[in-house]
């Protein structure tokens, strides 16, 4: 005999009212702020504009249904899949070392022997406050030869050193981005370590661990989903590079209109005056960010899963 669905209590009923008030405001900036922006990308990316009049020279235009055609241009243009491959050789390279560095300063930064804690925290996420386009225009002025200091430097060693050259300057900009960003998932990470209970570090003494194997298999093991966290959001940031060469542009011939995706889609709507490939651009840019991200989670999770198995 089924059970009659039970009927929740004025109580129960009330709490869930409550609860439903406080996400609402949260449920309407999302909609607003998120989903309204990429449905009107998504619509602006399937239409395209006509021009009236003999040969399309009429003074008068009006949009049209242009289907994919809009993500064919896009992905025809060389500029554009080029910036895509520039950002994931860009990510591959930076963001683990990032991640690495904020990981080290964050087990010092842990470490029972630490002094002066609070003001080397602030100090190494002092960067991260610096707004981006003025972080790039800081460290332009190290990288432009005659007022860099550290030019200067290098060619009183001899050696012939440009920041802002062809081969050099995507690892100018990744510098910019690891000493803005570091900093910042140093203290999630710090955040994630003090959730750590401190009777498993005093058993690991107890047991004769030096720190570093309380730091290998203990704290690292433990700050996993902040380490997971802080990949994902360096990997869409990566994705989403835009301010550092937008800045650094003028100081250097080897970056282009197309450096990165983000940066052709910007040039294609405000340069160009094609506001609908650069919503396919940009809709593209969101697709593969979303794919390289739940691609890692789930890569990610299927090894928690195997090692937690083995």
């Amino acid at each position: 005999m089924s059970k009659a669905p039970r009927r929740f209590t004025r109580t129960e009923a009330r709490s869930a009212r409550a609860a439903s008030g406080f996400l609402l405001p949260f449920l309407a900036l999302f909609l607003l702020c998120f989903i309204a922006p990429i449905a009107y990308a998504l619509y602006e990316s399937l239409l395209k504009v006509e021009r009236t009049g003999p040969l399309g020279l009429g003074g008068e235009t009006k949009q049209v249904w242009a289907g994919l055609s809009n993500y064919a241009h896009a992905l025809e243009d060389d500029r554009f899949t080029a910036g895509f491959g520039r950002v994931l050789l860009f990510g591959a390279v930076q963001i683990p070392l990032m991640i690495a560095f904020a990981t080290a300063l964050a087990l010092l930064l842990d470490a029972a022997s630490a002094r002066w804690v609070g003001f080397f925290r602030t100090a190494f996420f002092l960067p991260y406050g610096v707004p981006g386009v003025i972080a790039s225009i800081l460290w332009g002025f190290l990288y432009v030869p005659g007022i860099s200091p550290l030019v200067e430097m290098a060619d009183s060693m001899g050696w012939d050193v440009d920041f802002l050259g062809r081969g050099a300057v995507l690892w100018s900009i990744a510098n910019i981005v690891t000493w803005q960003f570091t900093g910042y998932n140093m203290l999630v990470l710090i955040a994630q370590l003090k959730a750590v209970p401190g009777e498993l570090y005093e058993a690991a003494r107890i047991d004769g661990a030096n720190a570093w194997q309380v730091a290998r298999h203990i704290k690292l093991p433990l700050i996993r989903p902040a380490l997971v966290l802080t990949t994902v959001f360096s990997l869409i940031g990566t994705l989403q590079l835009f301010a550092e060469p937008k800045v650094l542009k003028p100081l250097s011939n080897s970056i282009d209109s197309g450096y990165t995706p983000n940066l052709a889609a910007y040039n294609e709507a405000f340069t160009s005056n094609n506001q609908h490939i650069a919503a396919a651009e940009a809709v593209l840019l969101a697709l593969v960010a979303c794919v390289l991200s739940f691609g890692f989670l789930r890569l990610v999770g299927r090894r928690g899963k195997d090692g937690d198995n083995g």
